[in-house]
């Protein structure tokens, strides 16, 4: 009686060691977001804005791009494709005393990115002239109208693209180089205000609930043990 009852409690200890092993391997689900990211050049390279377009006013001669794309965080998004030059994107706009030039590339993403029902134009260049104290917003109005907003102020779409949606969420998003949306005021994360993991490792939930399961499992053994004895 007794060595069944060591086998049993064996076989109890092991399954619950089985069980965790398995609530620890589950990976966490790594949201992600589709929408606009703001970048701007930094010398021949790009370098994601630290505010939106509707606050950043940017000097004659800079370039300003934008990407359409699924991703997590500002650190995982995905940088438009072209390089930022200046002089090939401007060089049929001559310079105009009394306002300033900024290059826009524009990069409406990949087809694996688009909505559901929607097929992403062609990445496009333009060169807007505007006022010397206009906004990155006010520069990309000039060229890529028409351009929809939501109620704070992010950009969902420009020149119509997409046609609906605004930082939606993407569950099965990439888990590979995710920026923050290019808002009105500043450029915003869409998972800043959730709580999705960063797909490094199991949830507090999932952590959680393991430890609960053995703690529970822990007390049926001892109580076995106990009336065993």
């Amino acid at each position: 009686m007794r060595r069944r009852h060591r086998l049993v409690t064996r076989l109890g200890v092991l399954g619950l060691g089985a069980l965790l092993a398995v609530l620890l391997a589950a990976p966490a689900q790594a949201a992600g977001y589709r929408y606009w990211s703001f970048w701007q050049a930094d010398g021949t390279a790009w370098r994601y804005a630290t505010e939106g377009p509707a606050t950043a006013r940017p000097a004659d001669g800079s370039v300003d791009g934008y990407r359409f794309s699924v991703s997590r965080d500002s650190a995982d998004a995905a940088k438009p494709r072209r390089a930022p030059e200046f002089a090939a994107v401007c060089a049929d706009t001559p310079a105009k005393e009394g306002t300033k030039r900024v290059a826009l590339v524009i990069d409406y993403g990949t087809p694996a990115d688009a909505p559901s029902g929607e097929r992403p134009p062609a990445l496009r260049t333009a060169c807007a002239r505007v006022a010397p104290d206009a906004t990155s917003a006010e520069a990309l109005a000039s060229v890529a109208k028409p351009l929809r907003y939501d109620s704070s102020a992010m950009l969902c779409a420009i020149a119509g693209y997409p046609s609906k949606g605004c930082g939606d969420q993407v569950p099965d998003g990439p888990s590979s180089a995710p920026a923050p949306a290019a808002s009105g005021d500043a450029a915003s994360d869409p998972a800043a205000s959730g709580d999705e993991g960063d797909g490094a490792g199991p949830t507090v939930g999932v952590v959680a609930g393991a430890a609960a399961v053995l703690a529970l499992g822990g007390a049926a053994l001892w109580r076995a043990r106990r009336r065993a004895g």
